[in-house]
């Protein structure tokens, strides 16, 4: 079902999802970067009466990843602050390559180089400018659960 406020569609269909929610130091610069290396459109921000970015949406290919901005006196870091980010966001592209080299342009950092892995992917890892590690991933070839286990027992 779905109300309609003003001029926003309200889905208030109930289903059970993961969207990752990002606490960022500087919101804005983030949505500039996911939209110029990933190809993510905003779909909504939010700015509290002091200008903090409470809440923010962008959509990468069917994904939804929301943010909202750090603000250490709510308790909300981001990975900067708290000596790094423990979570891996694993993205699925045509062109991981090209996305490694517009992340890296825009300040992003290499963390493990893209190559073609043992488990049929070509990969690699990059940390955003505001501390947030991406896998950059695309499907390779379609390999059996044995063959893995044995090229990675060899690798």
């Amino acid at each position: 079902m779905t109300r309609c406020h003003a001029a926003v569609m309200v889905n208030t269909e109930i289903r059970s999802e993961v969207q990752p929610r990002l606490v960022i130091e500087r919101v804005d610069d983030a949505i500039a970067f996911y939209c110029a290396t990933f190809g993510a459109e905003l779909i909504e921000r939010y700015v509290d009466a002091t200008g903090v970015v409470v809440h923010a949406a962008i959509r990468i290919g069917t994904s939804i990843v929301t943010m909202a901005e750090e603000v250490k006196a709510w308790r909300l870091l981001g990975p900067t602050a708290i000596g790094g980010s423990p979570v891996l966001l694993h993205l699925t592209l045509h062109d991981p390559d090209a996305a490694c080299a517009r992340a890296t342009e825009r300040g992003g950092t290499v963390v493990i180089p893209l190559q073609d892995r043992p488990w049929g992917k070509r990969e690699g890892r990059i940390r955003d400018p505001f501390g947030h590690l991406w896998i950059l991933s695309r499907p390779i070839e379609v390999v059996s659960a044995e063959k893995i286990r044995d090229r990675v027992s060899r690798s």
